[in-house]
């Protein structure tokens, strides 16, 4: 399994050059490295003296980079659709239609960077995936991409099997799929392969975020008043959405670095500015990004004393809203939503309280 490692802050204090000097740093340890670029400008490639491509490229010894572009990242999955439903469907009826003639919607292109990430990290080609993206709420969005939508399938499923509608469709549907499907269908709609696959991938998904082993961000600032209430601002947004963040870079930290306690207790790495063509100060002066799973977890349940906690960082209580429905805990903060699916042991169970003690949400039921 590789560690995928990204950067989060306001654009313009420095995430992409953060991330070359990261890739470099673990490429000089000897780890096998992707750097996987989001911007479509031709910014990255001048800074590394190099042209990028939309499939990997040998930069240097152990170091591949790649640019994630949506265009050829559709026209792949396309293919790769087409060969699913060729699998489970009779008579196929996209196989006349073409990746290359595809455009991307609004939205696409990040579902297709997740999946393209997912891709690299299961080809065991690398032991690092280093993601510069855009670093806001978009990436959170992307991220917390797999939990959303196994919400959306685990909530809806039971609604649609509950209602008249579903009681009166289900039993006319197997006959259906009988007739179109290369796989026999019997029982549930929701637990057939091709919707059982989705689930998987899902799952896999949602464990990858939450493990800091595998997806950590970091926060990047410089010491602009703005651009450290952003910082703040996605690192409550980053627990919203169950990714750990290991800390705070802070760049063109000249002078008095101290950013007093505003993001206890992460700790704070300053960079000063360094010149783009000797690289070295600023690999030397990063932080050990092996240390982010010692940070505190987006979730954490303790079913023995019936208590639910949650990290929201920046976040008070006027900002927080809290409702239950059923197995389920949701939780608004800013313009974050979580689902909280309970365990066996509290889910029927009421809240009884909620509190607010440095910086963690703690539900008791």
């Amino acid at each position: 399994m590789a560690l995928i490692l990204t950067f989060l802050g306001k654009g313009g204090v420095g995430r992409t050059t953060i991330a070359i000097a990261a890739a470099k740093r673990f490429a000089n340890q000897g780890k096998r490295v992707l750097l996987a670029t989001q911007d479509p400008g031709p910014g990255v490639g001048l800074m590394l003296n190099a042209t990028l491509n939309p499939e990997p490229t040998r930069y240097e010894p152990h170091l591949d980079i790649v640019q994630l572009q949506a265009a050829a990242l559709l026209e792949r999955s396309w293919e790769e659709l087409k060969k699913l439903e060729a699998q489970y469907l009779r008579t196929p009826f996209f196989k006349e239609v073409y990746g290359q003639e595809l455009g991307v919607l609004p939205g696409m292109d990040t579902a297709l960077v997740l999946n393209a990430l997912r891709e690299y990290e299961a080809s065991g080609k690398y032991d690092v995936i280093v993601y510069d993206g855009t670093g806001d709420q978009t990436t959170l969005r992307m991220l917390g991409m797999p939990e959303v939508l196994s919400w959306y399938i685990r909530r809806f499923r039971q609604v649609f099997a509950n209602s008249d509608l579903g009681k009166t469709v289900i039993p006319l549907l197997q006959p259906i799929a009988i007739a179109v499907l290369n796989v026999s269908w019997t029982g549930d709609l929701f637990e057939q392969p091709a919707t059982q696959q989705v689930n998987n991938l899902l799952d896999e998904g949602k464990a990858a975020v939450a493990d800091p082993n595998r997806v950590v961000a970091y926060l990047v600032t410089t010491p602009d008043e703005v651009a450290i209430a952003t910082a703040k601002y996605l690192w409550g947004a980053s627990q919203q959405a169950g990714l750990t963040v290991g800390g705070v870079i802070l760049n063109r930290a000249e002078g008095d670095t101290s950013l007093g306690q505003q993001f206890e207790p992460l700790p704070i790495s300053p960079v000063s500015t360094q010149p783009v063509d000797d690289w070295q100060p600023l690999i030397n002066a990063l932080p050990n990004f092996d240390q982010a799973s010692q940070m505190p977890r987006p979730v954490a349940v303790n079913v023995a004393e019936r208590k639910v906690s949650l990290f929201l960082p920046g976040c008070d209580r006027k900002q927080v809203k809290l409702t239950q429905y059923g197995p389920e805990l949701t939780i608004e903060a800013g313009d974050q939503r979580r689902n909280v699916f309970l365990p066996p042991e509290l889910r029927g169970k009421a809240v009884t309280g909620a509190k607010f003690q440095d910086g963690f949400l703690i539900i008791s039921f």
